[in-house]
């Protein structure tokens, strides 16, 4: 079992930045394939970017050059820098774990365990 807990989240101005850190626990996490993954009001999950066991990364091309995803393994903790945040970046964040790394990281489908999800509101 994996537990995964994001904090870090908040109300900031257009332009702001924000860090969400994703916890987790349970597992050997230097193995898994790590997500954010956000939803807002009305729409359904879509990615934001992805982390492999090798730090690899991936960003939704809508974040792309604003977000920066990254890893400590000694800290079994994943991060999601963000800047330049805009109001449609608006939306609950969920950080998501895939354990066997597997392909298509951008389904949500693929991940095996979810965190609660982390409200980040951007106001205009």
């Amino acid at each position: 079992q994996v537990q995964l807990v994001e904090s870090g989240g908040g109300l900031v101005p257009a332009g702001d930045s924000l860090r969400l850190s994703c916890a987790a626990s349970g597992r050997t996490f230097s193995t898994f394939r790590m997500g954010w993954f956000r939803q807002a009001p009305g729409k359904e999950r879509e990615f934001v970017a992805t982390i492999s066991r090798s730090k690899t990364t991936n960003y939704a091309d809508s974040v792309k050059g604003r977000f920066t995803i990254s890893r400590d393994n000694a800290k079994n903790t994943v991060y999601l820098q963000m800047n330049d945040l805009k109001p449609e970046d608006t939306a609950v964040y969920y950080c998501a774990a895939d354990i066997h790394s597997s392909g298509y990281y951008y389904r949500s489908s693929i991940y095996d365990y979810w965190g609660q999800g982390t409200q980040v509101t951007v106001s205009s």
